[in-house]
């Protein structure tokens, strides 16, 4: 069916984009929740104790609940529905945050954060999951770009209440009570998720799967006119009949051409975390604090850290829908590598000024322009109907598993005797700028542009790249060509 032929469109973007802006809370908490560790993770390391192995451990045990939280998200949402999953998540939100708040224990501050982890895991999951399911393919990626802009603003709100309640604080203070603090200010946001969850509907595409067909409808009608969600419904229909015939229920990843979808899914969400981004957010006060001298300036500029991945994102999430997706992630990837040679530089020559800070400003920048909003956008169109859930689900825990990786292995790299005495910290962002050489090379071969093409075509656009075959219908030929310029 050529998208060509569609019904006249008069669809409610300000409806969708508020339901998208409820669903993004989910990303805001997902930010909140991952950040929040960052003006903590010096406290907790002289109330517990712990050593660089262990300090590693208190960051990223959370990573652990959102690998399990990303497996079982995918099977949540697909039998339960998109809505209840994100319900869920609010539910576990909340108790992480309590918990982590007033335990004494540092193994029940790590089970209190696994919780967080399994929220986040299925936020993480679910929340693009939805957004893509209600946007119209016009408006797909400013809606789902939501999903970025709400990561990183929780990231910077959490970063402004850590300064606040470092400002002025004494140490003693803040290693007994203050990431007490901290941590406990989750509870506002998820408050507000529990709230807000219950008034978005579910997700159509869902509805229609499970045969409530009627209720799909009302969706669609609420979201664009009577014509058109007529005529989605039936495009809906017609691409799960045809996934359904020689289908099980389960995909089958041995049929021809899902297998490497999975696998430039599961790839891209790996890749967005090797960029080195999560030691910029999660380590910034450890990095800058040996440049500045004080935790107090070291938060205070981490919080510019988080403002300039705000403008990034704003950035990104404007140019998504009007210069595609690859020309983005390809120029942004080029600026990474240079702001990450230039954070190593400063590291390596001890730079005492400001020249680190500016490396890093400009990395999350450049990183949120392109991987920031680009990845969440991209594992969130290319999956076919069918397999949605379970895509989703493997490549946002393929994100928790590179996640996890980088940060229990940063704090090791970056404290080793050898390697501080003679690179002063610079050798990780070396090895980040090696990595990033390698996205640029895999996005280029492996990605096609996917400007436009609804989900239901997505699955023919995906292929032709994979098997550099030519696509019949004039308009996904063009996103190809522009795929590979």
């Amino acid at each position: 069916m050529n998208d060509k032929t569609v019904a006249p469109q008069q669809h409610d973007i300000s409806y969708v984009l508020r339901i998208c802006a409820v669903a993004a809370l989910g990303g805001l908490l997902f930010g909140y929740d991952t950040a929040v560790i960052s003006g903590a993770v010096e406290a907790l390391q002289q109330y517990f104790s712990l050593s660089p192995a262990e300090t590693g451990w208190a960051v990223s045990n959370v990573v652990v609940g959102c690998i399990v939280g990303a497996l079982g998200a995918g099977w949540v949402a697909g039998r339960l529905g998109r809505k209840k999953a994100l319900v869920l998540s609010a539910i576990l939100f909340t108790v992480s945050a309590i918990g982590a708040a007033v335990v004494d224990s540092f193994v029940w501050f790590v089970i209190y954060r696994i919780v967080g982890g399994l929220a986040v895991g299925i936020a993480s999951t679910v929340s693009p999951m939805y957004m893509s399911e209600v946007s119209p393919k016009d408006i797909r990626g400013r809606a789902l770009g939501m999903q970025s802009f709400a990561i990183v603003g929780g990231q910077v709100v959490v970063f402004y209440v850590n300064y606040l309640i470092a400002k002025g604080a004494a140490d003693t203070w803040l290693v007994e009570y203050g990431w007490r603090w901290m941590l406990g200010s989750e509870v506002v946001p998820c408050i507000l998720f529990c709230l807000f969850v219950f008034s978005i509907p579910e997700s159509p595409r869902w509805q229609a799967m499970v045969g409530q067909d009627e209720r799909a409808l009302r969706t669609l009608r609420r979201i664009s006119n009577d014509a058109h969600a007529h005529h989605l419904l039936n495009e809906i229909k017609h691409s799960l009949h045809q996934d359904s015939q020689g289908r099980t229920q389960k995909p089958n990843l041995r049929e021809a051409g899902l297998a490497l979808i999975l696998f430039v899914g599961c790839m891209l969400a790996m890749l967005q975390q090797v960029t080195g981004v999560n030691v910029m957010m999660y380590y910034a006060p450890m990095v800058l604090k040996g440049v500045t001298g004080s935790t107090e300036s070291a938060l205070f500029q981490t919080i510019w850290i988080g403002v300039m991945q705000l403008v990034g994102t704003i950035i990104g999430t404007w140019l998504i829908d009007r210069v595609g997706r690859l020309p983005l992630m390809r120029v942004g990837t080029v600026g990474i590598v240079a702001s990450l040679l230039l954070t190593s530089y400063a590291l390596y020559a001890q730079e005492s000024g400001y020249l680190a800070l500016i490396g890093m400003l400009l990395f999350m920048v450049l990183f949120a322009i392109s991987w920031g909003v680009g990845t969440w956008v991209l594992i969130s169109e290319i999956f076919p109907n069918h397999m949605r859930s379970m895509g989703m689900s493997m490549a946002v825990c393929s994100m928790w598993i590179a996640n996890f990786l980088v940060t229990q292995s940063f704090p090791m790299l970056n404290e080793h005797p050898v390697l501080i005495e003679r690179f002063h910290g610079a050798f990780p962002m070396w090895v980040f700028a090696g990595c990033c050489v390698f996205c640029y090379w895999f996005v280029a071969r492996f990605v096609p542009e996917t400007r436009g093409v609804s989900l239901e075509r997505m699955e023919e656009v995906m292929l032709a790249k994979l098997k550099r075959q030519p696509l019949a219908d004039e308009e996904e030929s063009a996103a190809l060509r522009s795929s590979r310029a």
